[in-house]
């Protein structure tokens, strides 16, 4: 797919690599298509992946997130995968403390750091920094939970809906934990996340990037969904689920809430037949993608391009590097 570029040339006037930000949905292709861009550049200059996906940093849990196998990760040096236990607390805040300094350790040794994800969230505070809110507030947090114990998450979603209805009309009816901490931040504070965060702006570039946002024909990416369920299913899902169970690893976990995991602990407590779980995994998988697809839409500073289109993108790449050094 790559053979018509010309490698002929170093890109030109380069003094300092920026990030490329590769994202793009669930299923679109993001790990073949970063294997294909490495060996259209490493001959040129030295490339090296950065996991920008929120579940592939847990240990233990490698098919159902889609990790890249042990022979992808021999090709090239890929960073930041297992590097948190499942019952770990892993946020935007501590993806952005542990992905920072590696970037700016591959930007110092001139080595081009692919950063490679769907979750929209961990681009951002990569790239634009975080907004911190108040301090954490474990007794909250718990009188919440409780009170969604009681009277379900819905009713903490309306509650969220009346003390701050800009996040509300950002975040899911279903997400759980974005749903919580945006009440943790209203009760603990007083003050509304969505004025924090408009305050902050994410205006903070912490280095230069090259964004790019991987696309699929909507019935194409759908189907892909399907046949990957299928495939993780025949890879061992199940039998993944059981042994993070005698781990223990239980299904309350955050983890463990995850799309995938959530429906086979399901299936495993008797609540749901096998094919129940799978019709769910699909359905939640394509509902998934369709909000990564409006998030990354939304940020007009990622380039859209069809996922087949390697030799666009690689050229998109040189062109930006080359322009990034004329300019410093």
């Amino acid at each position: 797919m790559t053979r018509s570029i010309d490698f002929s040339k170093e890109p030109e006037g380069c003094v300092t690599l920026p990030a490329v930000l590769l994202a793009g949905p669930t299923a679109s292709g993001k790990t073949s298509l970063s294997l294909e861009l490495f060996r259209a550049m490493s001959g040129h200059m030295p490339v090296e992946i950065v996991n920008g996906d929120s579940m592939q940093v847990y240990r233990h849990m490698d098919v159902g997130t889609a990790k890249p196998t042990p022979l992808e990760r021999s090709l090239v040096p890929h960073h930041l995968l297992d590097i948190a236990d499942p019952d770990e607390n892993f946020d935007a805040a501590r993806y952005l403390a542990v992905a920072r300094p590696k970037i700016e350790e591959l930007r110092s040794r001139s080595t081009l750091p692919l950063v490679v994800g769907g979750t929209g969230l961990y681009m951002r505070v990569l790239t634009r920094g975080i907004c911190s809110g108040p301090p954490s507030d474990p007794q909250g947090k718990e009188r919440l939970i409780s009170l969604e114990k009681s009277r379900g998450l819905a009713h903490l979603y309306q509650d969220l809906s009346r003390v701050d209805p800009l996040s509300a009309q950002k975040i899911h009816p279903n997400d759980r934990q974005r749903i919580i901490r945006a009440l943790q931040v209203f009760y603990s504070g007083g003050v509304a996340l969505s004025l924090l965060q408009k305050s902050h702006g994410f205006s903070q570039e912490l280095f230069p990037t090259i964004k790019i946002f991987i696309n699929r024909e909507r019935d194409a990416l759908y189907e892909r969904i399907n046949r990957r369920v299928d495939q993780m299913l025949a890879e061992g899902l199940k039998a993944e689920v059981e042994r993070l169970f005698s781990m223990g690893y239980g299904p309350e976990l955050k983890s463990m809430q995850s799309i995938g995991y959530r429906q086979m602990a399901a299936h495993l407590a008797g609540a749901i037949s096998m094919d129940e779980a799978a019709f769910e995994i699909k359905r939640e998988t394509r509902r998934y993608a369709k909000r990564q697809i409006t998030w990354f839409r939304g940020d007009a500073e990622f380039r859209c391009f069809e996922a087949e289109d390697v030799e666009g993108i690689y050229r998109h790449i040189r062109q930006g590097i080359e322009r990034m050094g004329r300019q410093q």
